[in-house]
């Protein structure tokens, strides 16, 4: 089994040490890489809109993004983290899922995605855990994926793990080992469902890239979805 983290921040922090809790019931059975924002992806995305129009490999970051793709499409499980930074997920992170504009489905989805399961972590010092989660979510749903759990922890103690109660920490550590049960619990060879909406969106893509493709054959976008087939019968949720 392989696990894929993108930490959002390199800070070691209470996001940080719930992360390490939730992955507890892996470590003896799963292979897990990590990257660490904005470490492993220094440069922000411009939006020189090269990914799209020409290709992912024009990218002027293709070196740092390519490399963590390929880690993503590998995985059976995404972990997500990020704390709240000012309601919102770190700067590093959103220029991260910037970057990954190209694998939205109305562009080029990677197939893989379709059957993948992710966990989002985030947690802020008071309001905003919750919207930052979303953040994320609203990402890997459009890469395709369905099935994503969220664990959103607002705090009103101070941020460091070493000051919050025993109280909170004994809190905290059953919520995180309640949840990495329930997905170290999975059987990951079989491949996570791919929901309702993610479907409607494929579809009402397909209708858009149907279009461009009788324009344009040679148009990137819609060329891609051509040759995955699914401008005929195929299906990127179908083995």
């Amino acid at each position: 089994m392989r696990i894929t983290v993108i930490n959002g921040t390199e800070k070691h922090g209470v996001t940080w040490r719930l992360k390490e809790l939730f992955l507890e019931a892996f470590r003896s059975k799963a292979e897990i890489i990590e990257y660490y924002l904005p470490r492993d992806c220094p440069a922000f995305c411009t939006g020189c809109v090269n990914c799209i129009l020409k290709g992912e490999i024009f990218c002027k970051d293709a070196a740092c993004i390519r490399k963590i793709e390929g880690s993503l499409l590998e995985a059976d499980l995404i972990v997500m983290t990020s704390p709240a930074y000012v309601m919102h997920v770190t700067g590093a992170m959103k220029s991260l899922l910037d970057h990954f504009a190209y694998r939205w489905m109305p562009h080029r989805p990677a197939s893989q995605m379709f059957q993948k399961r992710a966990v989002v972590i985030t947690q802020c010092l008071g309001a905003g855990a919750k919207s930052a989660a979303k953040d994320i979510r609203h990402s890997l749903s459009w890469w395709g994926i369905s099935e994503i759990h969220m664990y959103a922890e607002p705090l009103m103690e101070n941020i460091a793990w070493e000051n919050l109660t025993e109280k909170r920490k004994r809190r905290l550590t059953g919520k995180m080992q309640a949840l990495s049960k329930k997905l170290a619990g999975i059987d990951y060879t079989k491949p996570a469902r791919t929901g309702v909406v993610a479907k409607a969106k494929f579809y009402f893509c397909r209708m858009m890239q149907k279009a461009l493709y009788k324009k344009n054959p040679e148009y990137l976008d819609a060329k891609y979805w051509s040759e995955q087939g699914w401008l005929e019968k195929s299906r990127p949720w179908q083995r």
